[in-house]
């Protein structure tokens, strides 16, 4: 099935600009410009915020694709 190449993916945009992301392939926040360097690397240290954001591509995504896959993968 499809579901090992699901991605989690959270960007953070604030005035039409991407400052930071979080991708489940890479495991982090990372900073897209300078402005979004403190926020990548506050809530990179916040464990327990990695954590739950590592695990949502499971509990999530992988879940969801589950639901979903009958009627748009299939096509």
């Amino acid at each position: 099935n499809g579901t090992e190449r699901v991605r989690y993916l959270v960007r953070v945009i604030y005035n039409g600009r991407e400052d930071v992301r979080f991708d489940s392939d890479v495991g982090e926040y990372r900073a897209v410009t300078e402005l979004g360097r403190p926020d990548a690397e506050y809530w990179n240290s916040q464990k327990d915020l990695i954590e739950q954001r590592r695990a949502e591509v499971d509990t999530y995504c992988r879940h969801n694709y589950g639901v979903v896959e009958s009627f748009t993968v299939q096509r």
